[in-house]
């Protein structure tokens, strides 16, 4: 009936193409994404997120640094820390400890961290974002994200945004 190689594959792909719209995974609300990045079981920051408002390209990088700490009863490994884009460097800070620059994956390597916080201990994360990364096309709104993964827990999400103007 149909002999026609072309009318087949197109038939074919009609049917995979639909196929894949009906049993496409459902998407999460924004808010449930949001409260399972941002939660870690183990681990707590001082802010979820840090504005830096506008900022101009001339005057190159800014910093903030958030307060991590660990909110269990037992000592947490922080594996790895890397961030959503490479115009963001983090760095790990614990008493005389300072260890990074941790970047975006793919981009350069990122070491592991490789280091405990005790109950109750507290360790600084300080940001770098480079409002000169992406050049002029660059500017306006920017949301970036830090992670920090600790064992088999969910990772723990700090973000940043800053409006860069030229």
């Amino acid at each position: 009936m149909f002999k026609n190689p072309i009318v087949i594959f197109v038939g074919l792909t009609i049917i995979i193409i639909a196929l894949a719209v009906v049993f496409r995974p459902a998407n999460p609300t924004e808010e449930s994404q949001q409260s399972a990045v941002l939660s870690s079981p183990v681990l707590a920051s001082d802010a979820d997120s840090f504005d830096f408002g506008s900022i101009s390209m001339a005057n190159g990088e800014v910093v903030h640094e958030f307060k991590v700490k660990n909110i269990t009863e037992k000592n947490v490994k922080i594996g790895k820390m890397y961030t959503s884009c490479m115009c963001t460097t983090a760095w790990f800070i614990k008493g005389d400890v300072s260890k990074g620059p941790f970047g975006m994956p793919g981009h350069g390597y990122v070491p592991p961290v490789n280091e405990q916080l005790g109950p109750g201990e507290e360790a600084a994360i300080k940001i770098i974002f480079d409002p000169n990364a992406h050049g002029p096309a660059g500017i306006g709104k920017i949301e970036r994200s830090i992670y920090i993964e600790s064992g088999d827990s969910k990772p723990l999400e700090m973000k940043i945004s800053v409006n860069v103007i030229p």
